[in-house]
């Protein structure tokens, strides 16, 4: 393992300034030269790292100094720092925003701060000149821990207007300009909600890929970039070894249900717990000689025709839930265990009938924030009183039959009926993503039987 290696941030002053396809076009760039890539992306987001994964080939990586505490970003970083040659990670929102308007916590500035990582400042330069050079400034001089090392354009009209743009950030002694990226309407992303759509469902062709990797050797200063983001790479202790599986957990994996932190799976993994995917798109019955389902989050209204019609898994769900059989959901996968989905268009499907309960979406977000919860009961992969933190983020409701009692019990965050999850027989499902690096001593067998 090399002493030294590239890792940087790509970071901007707000969001929508082409921070993800400025990351991909990069993560792209450099596989080309033969580099290894390892993407990371600040937040708690699921969608933008689809896209760093199709690029790089390999997951991306969620870091964030409030769900995992600045030591277990620490540990992801590390411990998936061993071998790249380069680590672009790509920030979130605009580089100082986090938790609260009065501290880094949560933001990109934040994690560049605490791994010691610099900054490539992302500028939208439409419309924008000489204006550049205060623009840069402030965010470089705003915190003396956070270092910009150099600064790439965006919306560039011409080789005139990027000219103008270095000469600007030059004369005022500031990070140079390294990139200018011209406009091109063909590398933007769709939006859905408040962030993209994900690459999994409108998987983009290689050709869009290799063009946005070829823009980013014509027009970014590579070898640069490289040197200007040269450190020293974090010292790491022995790797942790993965025990021979003893539990087998049936995980839904597939264009509707694909929202996992890497970082969860290792730490399954690393507990003694096999996974093993199936689609509840396309496979006709869960896994055999599983210990428990885990059905994580995604976007199940966009699916809810291809799920309703696919009634053989949904029978063999809950016949698995009949049966004694543990469940877990997160979000899109406690909408799919209820008894039924309205869709945005207002249509409604039936879902797998396993809570009493129907979800629906709304006109409006109804949750979004940072949350930090204790477990009620003993769950699969943990014990009762366990702490975890978490993100919390959809735009659909849910109506239950009866009350049922909570799965949570909340210390940090907003929560209202079901923010706290539902306990139901052998069923625990929250609308809360759980990131197990805030407490990954904890997830452990619990050794419920069946």
């Amino acid at each position: 393992m090399k002493d030294s290696f590239s890792a940087f941030c790509i970071a901007a002053p707000h969001s929508g300034s082409g921070k993800t396809t400025i990351a991909v076009a990069l993560i792209g760039a450099l596989a080309k030269r033969g580099l290894r890539v390892q993407p990371f992306k600040c937040g708690p987001d699921y969608i933008d790292t689809t896209y760093h994964r199709q690029a790089a080939g390999v997951p991306s990586i969620n870091l964030d100094t409030w769900m995992m505490h600045p030591e277990g970003m620490r540990r992801s970083f590390v411990r998936n720092s061993r071998e790249p040659d380069v680590a672009v990670i790509e920030g979130v929102m605009g580089l100082f925003d986090g938790a609260s308007p009065a501290s880094l916590e949560g933001s990109t500035a934040d994690c560049a701060r605490l791994l010691g990582i610099p900054v490539v400042l992302v500028v939208d330069a439409h419309g924008i000149a000489g204006s550049i050079a205060p623009l840069v400034a402030g965010f470089t001089h705003f915190n003396r821990h956070v270092r910009i090392c150099g600064v790439i354009a965006n919306n560039v009209g011409s080789r005139t207007h990027r000219q103008i743009l270095a000469d600007a950030l030059s004369a005022a002694r500031l990070p140079p300009l390294i990139g200018a990226l011209p406009g091109n309407p063909a590398w933007s992303l769709r939006e859905r909600h408040l962030g993209l759509v994900p690459s999994i469902e409108r998987k983009r062709n290689n050709r869009w890929f290799a063009d946005l990797a070829a823009a980013a050797g014509e027009h970014i200063d590579i070898k640069q970039l490289l040197t200007l983001s040269r450190i020293r790479r974090p010292l790491a202790g022995p790797a942790e070894t993965i025990p021979k599986p003893s539990a087998r957990i049936g995980i839904a994996m597939d264009k509707a249900f694909h929202f996992y932190y890497p970082d969860n799976l290792h730490h399954l993994r690393r507990a003694g717990f096999e996974l093993v995917e199936f689609s509840p798109l396309k496979d006709r019955r869960v896994p055999g000689n599983i210990d428990w389902l885990y059905i994580g989050g995604g976007f199940p209204e966009v699916f809810a025709a291809e799920l309703a019609a696919n009634s053989a898994i949904r029978e063999s769900i809950r016949a698995f839930a009949e049966s004694g059989g543990r469940i877990y959901a997160e979000c899109g996968g406690l909408m799919y265990l209820c008894r039924s989905l309205v869709n945005n268009a207002g249509r409604k499907f039936p879902m797998c009938g396993v809570l009493p309960a129907g979800t629906f979406m709304t006109k409006k977000l109804h949750s979004l924030g940072y949350r930090e919860v204790r477990a009620i009961c003993d769950l699969p992969f943990c014990k009762a009183n366990t702490v975890f933190r978490g993100h919390e983020f959809h735009w659909s409701d849910i109506k239950f039959d009866r009350p049922l009692p909570p799965l949570f019990r909340s210390i940090v965050g907003k929560h209202a009926g079901p923010g706290t999850g539902i306990r139901f027989r052998n069923v625990a499902a929250s609308y809360i993503h759980l990131h197990f690096e805030s407490n990954p001593r904890a997830v452990r067998q619990t050794g419920v039987p069946r």
